[in-house]
């Protein structure tokens, strides 16, 4: 089982080496396009606004037929000496027409329904972004990673054939070129679990672009540090980056519209209906026109003015809800710049102090190695130190560019 594992990760690897590059701005607009998320928000706002085009729709007319003051015995429908005939058949018909104010009311609520759903979809894939951004970057040192671990079998292959040919010779001690040996499996064991990463990382990101699970690609090396030392992290900032506050500030207007709904609900409504007699025997035809309103009172609007006060404390609610947003990500925001100020510093402490002052104090090992003033060991030695702060270098700049994505996840910046 670890066999087939190993050679699956060797195959999806190679075809990684020719696969096509593709830098993160593509794979956030592949994110953008093909997501299913995206769609379902596409969907979800389509449904809103084809649902508020009935917004100003009429009350469905009422039609009716029977008999009207007819007799219960048929003997007396029929004209006679003693009368014209009793009882007629009846045609009816009624119209509710609607409030004009509750008409508008309900439409300026429902045209803005879909608008809370545009917020919330651009909140959705500011998540996938930084899922995706973790991910890239991850993708990033790793490839960077296999290039150090590549030039570091290669040194190390020099120091065991060398160290061979020097045992052989007399000139060398056994014990630092079994180390050599078993450094270079150490790093066989660390390039297999770099290769697991790779296939973990693409599939994770082919999934977020929708895309075939096992296709291959390598992504961009090149990654930019932006600046954000100068942005003020005041609660406007907020209000105009971030999607999920501009959706709890359309439910707040939402809440309005609805309360306008409602009391929209407390004016009267008109109607008008029509009755046609047809008459027996001898009797005339008649008919009846009346004018009709519906009229609030009492308990019938209990229910409306309950949700008027209910609409209000949501309201409210909705107002506390953005305070605490806006309270935690300035809090979030300005640990997470410092965090990054301190881990640029040190990262600039690897590359302009640390990491130069070991390669030359490997490099200077390697020439008194090679002029036989120092031994295997002590070159072993330096390459190790080398070897483990750079990748640990590597491992802070990984950190530092999943706190900027965290950073830009917070500031809502794609």
């Amino acid at each position: 089982m670890n066999k087939l594992l190993i050679l699956a990760c060797f195959a999806f690897v190679s075809e990684v080496a020719k696969a096509q590059v593709m830098n993160l701005d593509s794979i956030l607009n592949k994110i953008q396009q093909a997501n299913p998320v995206a769609k379902m928000y596409d969907y979800e706002v389509r449904s809103m606004d084809e649902a508020a085009k009935g917004a100003k729709s009429w009350m469905p007319p009422e039609f009716g037929a029977g008999f009207w003051m007819t007799p219960y015995s048929p003997k007396y429908w029929k004209a006679d000496d003693m009368g014209p005939g009793m009882g007629s058949f009846m045609l009816s018909a009624q119209q509710m027409f609607p409030n004009k104010q509750k008409q508008n009311a309900e439409a300026s609520y429902m045209q803005v329904m879909s608008s809370v759903e545009k917020e919330r979809k651009k909140s959705a894939l500011n998540d996938l972004y930084a899922e995706a951004k973790k991910n890239y970057y991850q993708l990033l040192i790793v490839q960077k990673k296999l290039k150090v671990i590549e030039g570091d079998e290669k040194l190390l292959n020099f120091m065991i054939q060398n160290a061979e040919i020097r045992y052989k010779n007399g000139l060398e001690k056994i014990s630092a070129y079994y180390k050599a040996k078993a450094a270079l499996g150490n790093l066989e064991k660390m390039k297999l679990m770099l290769q697991n990463e790779i296939v973990q990382a693409s599939i994770t990101l082919n999934t977020l672009m929708n895309k075939d699970k096992n296709e291959t690609f390598q992504v961009d090396t090149n990654y930019v540090f932006k600046d954000y030392s100068t942005v003020s992290f005041d609660s406007s900032t907020f209000i105009n980056a971030r999607s999920d506050i501009k959706a709890i500030e359309k439910n707040i207007s939402l809440n309005y519209l609805q309360q306008n709904v409602e009391r929209a609900k407390l004016k009267p409504e008109f109607g008008i209906r029509y009755d046609h007699m047809v008459a027996w025997a001898r009797q005339p035809w008649q008919f009846s026109l009346m004018g009709m309103v519906k009229i609030p009172l009492g308990r019938s609007t209990l229910m409306n003015r309950a949700n008027i006060e209910s609409l209000k404390w949501k309201t409210e609610s909705l107002n506390q809800q953005k305070q605490m947003i806006i309270n935690d990500a300035t809090g979030m925001a300005y640990s997470m710049r410092n965090e990054i100020e301190t881990k640029q510093k040190q990262i600039k402490l690897y590359q302009d102090n640390i990491i130069p002052a070991l390669r030359n104090n490997y490099k200077t090992m390697q020439l008194g190695y090679e002029q036989n003033t120092e031994e295997l060991f002590m070159l072993f030695d330096a390459w190790e130190t080398l070897n483990m702060t750079q990748l640990d270098w590597l491992d802070q700049l990984q950190q530092l560019l999943i706190m900027q994505s965290e950073l830009e996840k917070i500031l809502e910046v794609k």
